[in-house]
């Protein structure tokens, strides 16, 4: 735990660095790729400037969420940045109402790697390797030379209000990332990238998203979907739900009582009644106490609310945590 609680202060105090070279990078190219893209997603693609970004959901008819991904809107590609091993549902989804448009897609998970680089440090260290002007707003991105390597520094708060993903040639990465660490970025391993990621209010798919889930659901409302734009696979389910004014749980921050982290699955309660489920959970340093991203149900999901559970009392609280 000692090393963990070491690299979670270097993400979210100082400055660290943590391999994500796993994630999953899907490029789109042809010159209706914005057009397709907007058509396909929750979020506004069309009018995304060049270096700009946005988070978005990718949905099926029904409304359910098929992947959750980050857009960067590049010269001549738009990239789509999710969590591991989704790059081939997503590339066949897109195939699926792809017709006569030209775009074209291609997954370059495994060709492509990325370094997180996470805390307020950051862009101090960037300035050590000649970077004095790294993208301030979020999912801003900029290509540029570090280190003598081609890469993407895109503006992210997975881990940190102030962090970046720096895309690569996955060839690259492994002296890339020796670099950073050299200038002085702590090396961090994957515990203390989820104990920040959870902290951090910043839902996982796969853990924290699933095939079934809704979009509203998420709470990713203001960040990963556009209530004004056109049609697109799935509006129907979104609108409608935005019409009715609330979906039965969203997910939110449970704080717990006790030394004991609950794992997925975990069942909430209120005054002995089902309440919700905990998704993800961590032990939180800046909370002293186990933290867990869980569905609570409408009514009991105000931060504030008071959970029972199988590992002790559990209380809503506001994600990210300030």
């Amino acid at each position: 735990m000692s090393d963990s609680l070491a690299d979670y202060n270097a993400l979210t105090r100082s400055v660290g660095v943590a391999d994500l070279s796993d994630r999953t990078q899907v490029e789109l190219t042809g010159a209706d790729r914005a057009k397709f893209l907007h058509n396909l997603c929750t979020n506004e693609v069309r009018k995304l400037p060049l270096g700009a970004g946005c988070e978005a959901f990718l949905l099926n008819v029904q409304g359910h969420i098929l992947a959750h991904v980050y857009i960067f809107a590049g010269q001549d590609s738009h990239v789509l940045d999710s969590v591991p091993g989704e790059g081939a549902k997503v590339v066949a989804h897109l195939d699926r109402y792809l017709i006569r448009e030209d775009v074209q897609l291609a997954d370059r998970s495994g060709a492509r790697g990325e370094l997180l680089l996470s805390g307020p440090d950051s862009p101090a260290l960037l300035a050590q390797m000649g970077i004095t002007s790294p993208p301030e707003a979020r999912l801003a991105h900029i290509d540029t030379t570090l280190a003598g390597t081609r890469v993407s520094i895109r503006r992210v708060d997975l881990t940190s209000p102030v962090a970046y993903f720096i895309a690569c040639e996955s060839t690259a990465a492994p002296s890339l990332l020796q670099t950073l660490q050299s200038t002085g970025a702590r090396m961090c391993g994957p515990e203390a990238v989820e104990m920040a990621r959870i902290e951090a209010g910043q839902p996982y798919y796969g853990r924290d998203i699933h095939d079934r889930s809704l979009p509203q659901e998420v709470a990713r409302d203001a960040q990963a979907i556009s209530f004004i734009k056109g049609c697109y696979i799935g509006q129907e389910t979104v609108a409608r739900i935005d019409a009715l004014g609330h979906v039965n749980k969203t997910l939110v921050g449970v704080k717990f009582a006790g030394d004991q982290v609950p794992t997925a699955g975990t069942e909430l309660t209120r005054d002995g009644q089902p309440a919700g489920q905990v998704t993800s959970a961590t032990y939180s340093p800046r909370l002293l106490a186990p933290l867990a991203l869980a569905y609570v149900r409408r009514g009991s999901n105000t931060p504030g609310t008071k959970l029972e559970s199988p590992v002790g009392p559990g209380e809503v609280v506001r994600l990210p945590l300030e």
